[in-house]
């Protein structure tokens, strides 16, 4: 649990400017790390050592903390460069070792003896049993595993009351629920569990039968309505069940994925989260204020998974029909560190109205110049562009995704603050419809 006695709200982290987005939208902690050892290729090439420092510094000079994910198996040949990595990780003092097994957890203690271990969801921990066997080894807190119960997470807090407990509550689901899959390296040779998965889940895949006695091989048709991606996970979203998890006493710490998403994702699903546990020490809770915010977001459909649910009792977990869809809001642009520029996300022309979207706690202005005006309607924040100016001075009619010019903003803004509009009036800038992009337009649950 955090200082306060409330449950730790942990997000993702795929750079330094997503770490800082991630701790200003209500993060308690953040995870990420550097190199192939951190299970995201993608995003541990974001990360080196420096701006990784960085980044713990920044957290911690604000209370917040960082576990530094070491969390990819390791061939024999990789021994000694773990022994290295972990070295040079520890000298950077983060608050925890996310690790995947038993042999590592070994090798962290030996070498960061007072740095605290935690144990991947990829170890895929769902009973006290295997609990107690990594408790004996020293490590502090479990990521339990995606499709266990909350009831089995209660069975295992009564038997180890001091180890910590953190579950996933949103973002991607990989087929294999806990990660050990190899489809994507079998196809392509890309393998999942050293952090470079293609994903080969999420395509759309033909189905067909052969008989091999008389060589007949024909093609089963799709059912109408139904779609043939078939092993594709819809994402989870338990936000509407974040006050009975917590009323379970037995969670330490609620984790969202996504450490190769937007930074628009970093922000938004991180602050519904923040409202949704604070609103429930409040007694406030009302999940459809957080769903709204959920909902903006790109997806592959939601589902709440198995925490409170068991297999047996639904079959929702997948996408069949698409492999993502929009939101229902595009991100427009997003103001700077410093919150005296912004840039732009996507097209945004003089005239246009954007909705503004705050970091936990912040606050702003009403004003009205020459270079624009923002408006409070229903509680919510609008910012209309009067005019689009450069920090250069240049001034522009309309500024595009592609343009990397910092752009003045009408008054200045809190830091990292997000612009965005809805999906439709953004497709209708671009010309587009739901039939001219690959994506699904409305959402689906």
């Amino acid at each position: 649990m955090t200082e306060n006695n409330k449950v730790e709200l942990l997000a993702p982290a795929g750079n330094l400017e997503k770490m800082k987005i991630a701790l200003n939208y209500g993060a308690d902690a953040v995870y990420g790390g550097t190199s192939t050892f951190s299970l995201r290729i993608r995003s541990g090439k974001e990360f080196d050592m420096d701006s990784f420092a960085k980044g713990i510094s920044y957290a911690h000079e604000r209370g917040k903390k960082v576990y530094a994910t070491v969390n990819s198996f390791p061939f024999n040949s990789q021994i000694k460069l773990y022994e290295n990595h972990i070295a040079k990780i520890a000298e950077l003092n983060p608050d925890a070792l996310i690790v995947s097994s038993p042999g590592v957890v070994k090798i962290a203690h030996r070498i960061a003896p007072d740095i605290p271990v935690h144990l991947s969801t990829q170890a895929n921990v769902m009973n006290a049993m295997d609990a107690e066997v990594y408790y004996d080894l020293g490590v502090k807190r479990i990521i339990v595993a995606r499709e266990i119960s909350l009831k089995d997470c209660e069975a295992i807090k009564s038997v180890i009351p001091d180890l910590e407990l953190e579950v996933f509550v949103h973002g991607s689901m990989c087929f294999a629920y806990s990660g050990r899959c190899l489809i994507s390296a079998l196809q392509t040779g890309r393998v999942p569990n050293r952090g470079s998965c293609a994903n080969d889940c999420r395509f759309p895949y033909e189905i067909y039968a052969h008989n091999p006695e008389s060589g007949t091989t024909f093609r089963l048709d799709e059912e109408e309505g139904i779609g043939t991606y078939i092993m594709n996970a819809k994402d989870m979203n338990m936000a509407s069940h974040v006050d009975e998890i917590l009323a379970s006493g037995v969670i330490d710490s609620l984790k969202i994925e996504g450490r190769t998403k937007s930074p628009y994702y970093a922000g938004v699903v991180t602050k519904a989260y923040r409202h949704a546990i604070d609103d429930y020490y409040a007694r406030d809770f009302d999940a459809s204020r957080y769903q709204r915010e959920l909902n903006t977001t790109q997806n592959r459909g939601f589902t709440d998974a198995y925490l409170i649910s068991r297999p047996f009792e639904k079959n929702d977990a997948e996408s069949h029909e698409f492999s993502i869809q929009y939101g229902t809001h595009q991100v427009a642009g997003l103001v700077g560190e410093d919150g005296t520029t912004w840039r732009c996300k996507d097209k945004t022309c003089v005239g246009d109205a954007v909705e503004i979207v705050l970091p936990v706690g912040a606050n702003i202005e009403l004003v009205d110049n020459e270079y624009g005006k923002i408006d409070e309607v229903n509680g919510q924040y609008w910012m209309t562009f009067k005019k689009i100016v450069t920090a250069e001075g240049k001034e522009l009619e309309c500024v595009h995704s592609g343009n990397l010019n910092a752009l003045l903003l009408p008054t200045p803004l809190p830091g990292y603050t997000i612009l965005r509009r809805k999906i439709d009036e953004a497709l209708e800038k671009k010309g587009l419809t739901e039939a001219s992009t690959p994506m699904k337009l409305e959402p689906k649950v």
